[in-house]
């Protein structure tokens, strides 16, 4: 079966996640567009002459029309944050250049998968549906997949147990007002302050303080933005996961962000919850119970991106 995938977008965190899916052996044939047309064909040559090391994939550069036939299109496209700079301060900016690419590839792909990635992605998911009128259960934005990565490389980190065996997500925006549903954390199954009074801190690196570790959650990018430059292998491999969970034949449960419309009392605003998805797109949105306390942080974070779209035009 011919697995079809385009990257909108020839950076650095695109060109990331095109390397991962032939790594992974997640795509057949790899399609990159890019206004750069140099930069998607030198990305799209370089991958494919790793392809004998790795995995047979057609890795190609082209246009819009390049792109029909794709079962999932990757947005990446827009102007990267710099060090000190937030991601709403980009949101104008990468607004604008999302409303000139949707509608020419929803013209060609229709019936794709569409996984938003470029910042800030709860904004541009948002716009993304304003203005693609590509169905809503089509539409995914990476979210706080790779905050819950943080998280749980994090939790590892401090108990010394593999972050397979650690259970957690982080809700709300892919930015500063994310949190971390503490009542809903496991590790191995058991609630993580009972995991933490049985350990007793034989296992423990450091005591486990939250506010330390949803700031560590929170400030990574930044981080290695001010260290690197930039950050792309970590949203790489969660946006190569998520393709992986949609061509699975068997649905998979990620906190991804997806077009609210009345979970936990909010609506009409893209922020990650856990979502069912799979061949198709997403199957349908979880809303476990969280504490009164995690539903108002829930809110805050839905009314600061609504406050961004106020003073953005997203339609």
């Amino acid at each position: 079966m011919n697995k079809k995938i385009t990257i909108i977008g020839a950076g650095a965190v695109g060109s990331s996640i095109g390397y991962l899916l032939v790594a992974g052996g997640t795509a057949s044939e790899i399609v990159f567009i890019d206004v750069n047309k140099e930069k998607a064909l030198g990305e799209a040559m370089d991958i494919y002459q790793a392809t004998p090391f790795l995995n047979p994939t057609i890795v190609r550069a082209g246009d819009y029309q390049d792109a029909e036939g794709s079962d999932i299109v990757i947005i990446a496209s827009g102007l990267a944050r710099k060090p000190g700079q937030t991601r709403i301060d980009l949101a104008q900016t990468n607004v604008n250049i999302m409303k000139s690419i949707a509608p020419e590839i929803a013209k060609v792909c229709p019936n794709s998968i569409y996984v938003i990635v470029a910042n800030p992605v709860d904004i541009l998911t948002y716009t993304f549906h304003q203005v693609s009128g590509i169905p809503h259960n089509q539409i995914i934005g990476s979210g706080t997949s790779l905050d819950t990565a943080r998280l749980k490389t994090r939790l590892s980190e401090i108990y010394g147990v593999s972050p397979k065996q650690i259970d957690a997500n982080v809700f709300g925006e892919h930015g500063d007002t994310s949190f971390i549903p503490w009542s809903m954390v496991r590790i191995g199954g058991v609630p993580i302050d009972e995991y933490s009074k049985v350990i007793d801190g034989t296992n423990a690196k450091f005591a486990c303080s939250k506010e330390e570790v949803i700031e560590y959650v929170r400030k990574s990018g930044g981080v290695i933005i001010s260290r690197k430059g930039a950050t792309y292998n970590g949203v790489a491999a969660a946006v190569a996961y998520i393709c992986r969970c949609l061509y699975n034949a068997i649905d998979s449960v990620v906190c991804v962000s997806v077009l609210l419309k009345g979970e936990y009392g909010i609506e009409d605003v893209c922020l990650s919850i856990p979502a069912v998805i799979g061949i198709g797109g997403i199957k349908a949105t979880l809303a476990p119970t969280l504490t009164e306390e995690e539903v108002e942080k829930l809110k805050i974070s839905a009314n600061a991106m609504k406050d961004v779209i106020n003073q953005v035009n997203c339609k």
